[in-house]
């Protein structure tokens, strides 16, 4: 051993311990050129006597290149898992900001990607849609109400529902993100209208009362009526929230990446609204009592009331005088729009624009090291050309880290992005990638645009870098790459398709040096002898470790670059013999060039290669379901030969799979509320119409505004199921009321007598019926109409919810109705139509009417 050192304990001078070193590293070349390997007649053999002393390089495996300039040095921050990214990156820039004095003169470090910008500008937009949300359902109960004091008390009841479903918020760990953020702003419609019905039903009764009598309205009447008209209608809202978050459920049971994404939004979502229930049959009463007094203005006396009475009333006639075409009418409605679902693409999410994009083309197999450095910096330099543009990092291959294990012929080049607002009028992100991807046409490359979250997402999970891939598995490698080639041949042929590539698993260049068996051993030579010369003495080997302080340098022996730098020098390589002759390699060995694995890859047991799919739109079921299609009419798949789609149409169809086990399941759940609040099968039956009228809805806006199906999409049917229900729930509400009053009159009644009570308890109560649907409607306009960073991910989930409370509404007010009256006649012919009893009724006018028939 010639670089060491050792220790020899301590030794006591004067009272002090000197340690004792031995001290033998090497400190230059010359020490390393003067060891000794051995002696011939008393005379030392150096190093420097048998080859050149040099520092090298290591076999390089990648490339950094800056904005197309030159070759820079790349570093990668790993992030431990569980922590917050944005800490984690203002922490990072902290670090730098302390370290620049000390850097070299001339040296900079630059950020190449920085993620802290889209999470910022993503919680900025949800922030910002929050306020506007809250303004305009704040405006749209004044404007309803038009009584500042009544209309104070669901204002004050938002912000301190948001405010309590921040305290198990963090509790719950839930960090403030795009999803977080955005459970809260779905809510914001809804965690007023429990409020609404609430304060609307309070401000009626006192307002009737003051219209009937003249007299003053003495305290304790005034807080009896306040409090009988919320515990009138406070059951049913209850139940009807909590129907709101069952029907949230879902959510939580998505797993994978799917869960991990959207269960955040489904915390803050049922917080939000579980802090509105309690507070619906809480603090509210209570500001009722409070607030609202004085002289009140009636119902009849607001414009916007008689305005909607006057049109609503008519057509409601109409409709109840011809039930069974209002039926059929409806019927029609439904066969008309549920076969636009056949007509909407599907994908895993849709794609969220970060601010950035991530050009990642392929190359064959084999590439030098040097080939690949000058296209990757023609890239960049291409990239950067471009006005949209603000940096370009590129990469080829990978660093010396477990964390990256790309091959030469992968590029990864990160591009930053100007702000919007910077672009050349008239550009779209997608005009842009388009631009890029014309003029980056290489000879040898193949194309693949993505976004750097998304990407490492999709790698992490899948192993593809594509959105939609396909993974082909069989036992050996040649016959995967032909049928990856001929799966490419068939699948570019689609015009969805912009580029596809089949990896050439097989086709990895080789020198092969096989050992001739009988010639060795003529020679005395065994496998390992001959092999030991390839790996040192063309390979290299390390034979020691020199010690620089902190830094470690192998010290590597191996023939210099002209003794091996083509195959007939290879051929020359000498081998000792066990006689002390030396025998050149080609003498016991035969030399060939020849094909073979590029990478090898194992998936569930067998070999497997990729095929990378860039398409021009979205919509990965449909172009799945075609090329399927096409597969299975060109293709003859060959034995124990298999493929199936990867990226992230797996994670879409395992998120498919996973709700449609779920979501009949959460139906039934909501049927069972139902029938508890009514006890009454048909009456919940009813009530779970208009959930089927919401679909069609939301069909038809995901139809206008070309939304794939996706999670996305789902979260947004699920959250508005719940939302539909209530409505029809507090419609089912008014409808008793006024059919109660019917019956305590102590008349016989007749079908005209059920007809005008569906009549009154419909018409005469429609305003409550609008606030909260409008309420509903407006917060979820702010979120349409965004164009922000973050928007593209809650825009879709918002669609379905406005487009189905618009058709549900119409169902509610026309066909719950009809079908009450329908009911209600049926009963009354039956004679089980009959009033509460007489405590009930007089204790209070606390409960909904409930029959069963």
């Amino acid at each position: 051993m010639s670089t060491n050192e050792v220790g020899g304990r301590v030794l006591n001078l004067s009272g002090a311990d000197y340690m004792i070193r031995g001290l033998g590293y090497l400190r230059s070349l010359d020490d390393l050129a003067t060891v000794a390997v051995g002696s011939k007649n008393g005379t030392p053999i150096l190093v420097r006597d048998l080859g050149t002393v040099s520092f090298g390089p290591d076999i390089r495996e990648g490339v950094a290149e800056w904005h197309g300039d030159g070759e820079t040095v790349g570093g990668i921050i790993v992030m431990r898992q569980g922590m917050n990214a944005l800490n984690v990156i203002n922490g990072v820039k902290q670090k730098l900001h302390e370290i620049a004095p000390s850097l070299p003169p001339g040296v900079q470090i630059m950020t190449g990607y920085d993620r802290s910008d889209l999470i910022d500008a993503s919680i900025k937009t949800l922030q910002r849609d929050l306020i506007e949300e809250a303004i305009i359902v704040s405006l749209v109960i004044i404007v309803f109400l038009f009584h500042f004091r009544s209309a104070l008390i669901a204002i004050l009841a938002l912000p301190i529902a948001v405010l309590m479903s921040f305290i198990p918020m963090y509790w719950l760990g839930v960090s403030s993100n795009i999803m977080s953020l955005g459970g809260i702003a779905l809510a914001i419609g809804v965690l007023v209208d429990a409020s609404i019905v609430m304060v609307e039903n309070g401000y009626r009764h006192l307002s009737e009362r003051q219209d009937k009598d003249a007299s003053p309205v003495s305290e304790p009447e005034r807080h009896t009526i306040l409090i009988n008209a919320a515990k009138q209608v406070g059951p049913a809202l209850f139940f009807s929230l909590i129907i709101i978050v069952v029907s949230f459920m879902p959510v939580f049971l998505l797993e994978a990446q799917e869960g991990r994404m959207f269960r955040p939004l489904a915390w803050t979502k049922t917080l939000a609204v579980g802090s509105s229930s309690i507070l619906a049959i809480t603090l509210v009463p209570v500001l009722m009592v409070m607030l609202i007094r004085g002289r009140l203005r009636p119902e009849r006396a607001n414009p916007i009331s008689r305005i909607t009475q006057a049109i609503y009333l008519p057509i409601l006639k109409f409709c109840l005088r011809h039930r069974w075409l209002t039926i059929v009418v409806n019927l029609i409605f439904l066969l008309v729009t549920f076969p636009l679902a056949t007509r909407l693409g599907s994908q895993f999410m849709p794609a969220l624009f970060e601010g950035s994009t991530l050009y990642m083309p392929t190359a064959l197999p084999g590439i030098s090291i040097e080939q690949a450095k000058v296209l990757l910096q023609q890239q960049d330099r291409v990239l950067r050309s471009f006005p949209e543009v603000a940096s370009v990092f590129g990469a080829v291959g990978r660093s010396d880290s477990a964390t990256d294990n790309a091959p030469l012929d992968m590029y990864d080049t990160t591009v930053m992005l100007k702000p919007r607002e910077q672009w050349p009028a008239g550009m779209t992100y997608e005009k842009l990638i388009q631009q890029m991807d014309e003029k980056l046409q290489f000879p040898g490359l193949s194309n693949t645009w993505t976004s750097p979250v998304e990407n490492r997402l999709d790698m992490e999970l899948t192993g593809i870098k594509t959105p939609l891939g396909m993974k082909v598995q069989g036992p050996n490698v040649d016959g995967i790459q032909q049928l990856a080639s001929q799966l490419q041949t068939v699948l570019s042929g689609l015009p969805q398709v912009r580029s596809v590539f089949a990896e050439k698993v097989a086709q990895g260049f080789y020198v092969n040096v096989e050992v001739k068996r009988e010639e060795a051993a003529r020679y005395g030579l065994t496998i390992a002898d001959i092999q030991t010369a390839v790996s040192s003495g063309i390979g290299g080997q390390n034979v020691a470790e020199n010690i620089e302080g902190r830094e470690r340098y192998p010290i590597n022996v191996r023939y210099q670059r002209d003794f091996r730098d083509n195959v007939e020098k290879m051929r020359g390589v000498l081998i000792g013999t066990s006689s002390g002759a030396q025998i050149p390699l080609a003498q016991v060995a035969k030399i060939s060039f020849t094909h073979g694995p590029a990478m090898i890859r194992d998936e569930d047991g067998a070999l497997t290669g990729y095929i990378y799919i860039d398409l021009k739109n979205s919509d990965y079921g449909g172009f799945v379901a075609q090329a399927n299609k096409l597969i299975h009419e060109k293709l003859a798949l060959p034995a124990n030969y298999t493929f199936q789609w990867s990226g992230e149409y797996e994670l879409e169809l395992r998120a498919k799979q996973r709700l449609e086990l779920i979501l009949p399941v959460v139906f039934f759940v909501i049927f069972l509320l139902l029938y508890l609040v009514f006890h009454s099968v048909a009456e919940a039956l009813v009530l779970i119409f208009p959930t089927i009228y919401a679909m069609s809805g939301g069909l038809l806006l995901q139809w206008f505004l070309h939304y794939n199906f996706s999670v996305a999409v789902a979260v947004g049917y699920i959250a508005l199921f719940g939302i539909a229900v209530e409505t029809g729930v507090v419609m089912v509400v008014y409808l008793h009321e006024a059919l109660e009053h019917k019956l305590q009159s102590g008349k016989a009644l007749t079908n005209a007598d059920v007809e005008e009570a569906a009549i009154e308890g419909a018409v005469h109560r429609l305003r409550p019926k609008l606030m909260t649907v409008c309420a509903v409607l407006a917060s979820l306009v702010p979120i349409l109409w965004e164009s922000g960073i973050g928007s593209d991910v809650m825009k879709p989930i918002a669609a379905p919810i406005v487009g189905g409370m618009i058709t549900s509404t119409i169902h509610v007010l026309i066909l719950v109705p009809v079908f009450f009256v329908m009911m209600k006649e049926r009963a009354l012919k039956r004679g089980t139509l009959v009033p509460r009893d007489k405590d009930s009724a007089s204790t209070s006018n606390d409960s909904v009417v409930q029959h069963s028939f």
